[in-house]
Formats: C-alpha cells, sequence, structure tokens
C-alpha cells in the first residue's frame, strides 16, 4: 500500500529508489536529495524507510517514502502514476533490490528460486517499464533522464550455490542491455553497474567480520562512494554514456 504524501511546490526532478536499504539505495537517495531531487524511497516495509527520510529531511532535503511492492504490477503502476501526478517527473530511477539467498541447488525450492527471480529481475522490468513510458515522451536533447540498474558479482558469473542469484542477476543484465539499446536513441540514459565487493552494511559487519575488518584498508565499498558513482552516470553527456560501470575496491580479485 502506498503511503500519503505530500505535493511539493518546487524540486529539481524526482529520483525513484526502489530498494532503498540501509546502506546503498539509502545512500543513493541521499545523494540526489543534495542535488536538489526528490528522492522517493520504497521497500516492502514504508516504515522501515522513517529514519532515511528524518535523515534527508534533517539536511534539508525533500524525501517521500512509500510501502509498495516492487513485483506487483498493480502496484508499481499506482506508485509511478502517484509520484508522478503529486510529486514531479521521475528524472532518475535507480533499481536497487539485492534479494540475495544462498543456497545449494540440491536444495533449492521452486517456490524460492521463482521468489528471487521475482525480486531482483521482474520487478526490474516492471519498474523500467512503467518509468520509462513517462520517460520517453518528454525526452529532449538537453534533458537528463537515466534508469540505472544496481548488479553484483553474479551478473558475470554463477557461484557455487548461487544458482538462483545469479540467474536472476544475469537476466537484469540482459534487460539493462536490452532497454539501452532500444531507448539510448531516444534520450533515456540506461545504465548496469556492477557491485563488485563486499559493501559497508551490517549484514557484512555481523556475518563477516573478517571482511569487514577490511574496511579501514578501504577493503569494502562505501555506499557514499557508490552513490557518487550513480551521480556521476546521470550527469554524463549523451555524446559519453556509460552503459555498464564496474565498482569494486582496488585489492578485490575479479
Amino acid at each position: 500500500m502506498i503511503s500519503n504524501i505530500k505535493s511539493s511546490d518546487s524540486v529539481r526532478g524526482v529520483c525513484l529508489v526502489i530498494g532503498a536499504g540501509d546502506a546503498t539505495g539509502g545512500a543513493i537517495a541521499r545523494r540526489f536529495a543534495r542535488e536538489g531531487y526528490a528522492s522517493c524511497v520504497t521497500r516492502r516495509n514504508a516504515e522501515k524507510l522513517q529514519p532515511l527520510k528524518d535523515a534527508i529531511e534533517a539536511d534539508g532535503g525533500i524525501c517521500h517514502a512509500f510501502g509498495s511492492d516492487a513485483r506487483k504490477e498493480e502496484e508499481v503502476i499506482a506508485l509511478v502514476e502517484q509520484i508522478e501526478s503529486t510529486i514531479g517527473p521521475i528524472e532518475v530511477l535507480v533499481f536497487n533490490i539485492g534479494a540475495n539467498a544462498p543456497s545449494s541447488v540440491l536444495d533449492e525450492t521452486a517456490r524460492k528460486y521463482f521468489k528471487i527471480w521475482e525480486m531482483a529481475c521482474f520487478s526490474g522490468f516492471l519498474n523500467g517499464r512503467e518509468v520509462a513510458k513517462r520517460m520517453v515522451p518528454r525526452a529532449t536533447p538537453s534533458r537528463k533522464q537515466s534508469i540505472i540498474f544496481t548488479g553484483a558479482t553474479a551478473s558475470l558469473r554463477g557461484g557455487a550455490s548461487f544458482a538462483a542469484f545469479s540467474g536472476a542477476k544475469m537476466a537484469l543484465r540482459a534487460l539493462a542491455q536490452s532497454m539501452a539499446r532500444e531507448l539510448g536513441p531516444q534520450g533515456i540514459h540506461v545504465a548496469h553497474s556492477i557491485i563488485d565487493g563486499a559493501i559497508d552494511t551490517a549484514f557484512i559487519r555481523d556475518t563477516f567480520p573478517e571482511r569487514y575488518a577490511l574496511k579501514e584498508q578501504d577493503g569494502i565499498l562505501n555506499p557514499d562512494h557508490i552513490a557518487d558513482a550513480y551521480w556521476m552516470l546521470h550527469l554524463q553527456p549523451r555524446d559519453t554514456w556509460t552503459h555498464e560501470l564496474d565498482l569494486r575496491p582496488y585489492m578485490e580479485k575479479f
């Protein structure tokens, strides 16, 4: 269900972040809010977005939080319609849902495999399609409109016990490539980022303390620095667009 919102009188545009968690998605929302965009952030439980909303507003930015299931077509359509009609045009879409849930292929269930694909790929299609429908008619040579999909190491290779996740992330990469080839000539910048390495999150801190200890050596990715890269992608002139961007710590093997 979409949360109640109030119309913003003056915004540079809207940055819609699908899957605005406590790390990367939140950092991206904060980065674009600092640049004058209204950050619209979503996850299934809107209450979990309150700290992010409070932080953005405390810094003088604009943030609207939504509880919405990105896998449900009717909810995606309603979300985009409400943002466009009450806040402003969506100039940036960042699809940032992870769905990283490892399991041996011997134990993987059909239900879980399908759910991971829904979260990490199908919902990317739904949100990308609905936002692109709005972007294409208003595209001009000088207007910057971007759709950015967050990928992972699994976008490039399937690791042991990651059959579902790698299948979904590789499919998301193919979706991004197809959309870029179709929408790029129409003035929409479609990019795919490969986040190849551990990110500074509570999950990494609590689950992989040895890896988290590399933070002091810049050995894991800082979400704020990922957000800077996304901002750079959005600013690129159309004669030098990046489609695929690899982001990894200097010590990460690849």
